[in-house]
C-alpha cells in the first residue's frame, strides 16, 4: 500500500493446507474491521476492467480476494482525517498477497481486475446491500493511471 489511509486496514489472512484442498480464512466476528454482519457477496472483474468509484455512506467493506489479483485504489475526502486528500492502493491476491482489505465509511474505492482472464473478491459487509447509501462518481473524478 503506498501511503496509509485513516481507518482502513491490511489483516494478513491465513492460508491452511489441507487434504484435498486449501482452507482459505477470510473473517471471524474477533477481528478488527469486524463491525456487525449485513451481507457476503463474491464479485468477478475482467483483466483491465475497472469497477467504480463508489463510496458508502455508512457500509464498511472487508474485501479478500481468493482468486486472481486485484488492484484497490482508495482516495480520502472526509473533512478532518488526518490522511484527507491522500489516494492509496494495493494490490490483493491468493498468490503473493493474502490479506483482508477493511474500508471504513467515507472512503472512495475502485478496484481493476489484474489477473487474466478474471479474478474474485468476496465482501463481507456490516450492512445489506442499500443503494440509496453509496455514491458513484465519474472515474476522471480521481486521476489514476489504470495501465496494467
Amino acid at each position: 500500500m503506498d501511503a496509509l489511509i485513516d481507518g482502513v486496514l491490511l489483516t494478513p489472512l491465513r492460508e491452511i493446507d489441507a487434504p484435498g484442498g486449501a482452507v482459505l480464512h477470510a473473517m471471524k466476528a474477533a477481528d478488527a474491521g469486524y463491525t456487525g454482519f449485513g451481507e457476503a457477496y463474491f464479485s468477478t472483474v475482467d483483466r483491465g476492467a475497472v469497477k467504480g468509484w463508489k463510496r458508502h455512506l455508512r457500509m464498511t467493506l472487508n474485501l479478500v480476494v481468493p482468486v486472481g489479483e486485484i488492484r484497490f485504489v482508495l482516495h480520502d475526502p472526509r473533512a478532518g482525517s488526518p490522511s484527507r486528500g491522500v489516494t492509496t492502493n494495493v494490490r490483493l491476491s491468493r498468490a503473493a498477497n493474502y490479506q483482508r482489505l477493511t474500508v471504513p465509511p467515507g472512503i472512495w474505492m475502485a478496484f481493476q481486475g489484474v489477473a487474466a482472464p478474471s479474478s474474485m473478491l468476496l465482501n463481507v459487509a456490516d450492512l445489506p446491500h442499500d443503494p440509496a447509501e453509496a455514491e458513484r462518481c465519474d472515474p476522471a473524478t480521481f486521476p489514476f493511471d489504470w495501465t496494467l
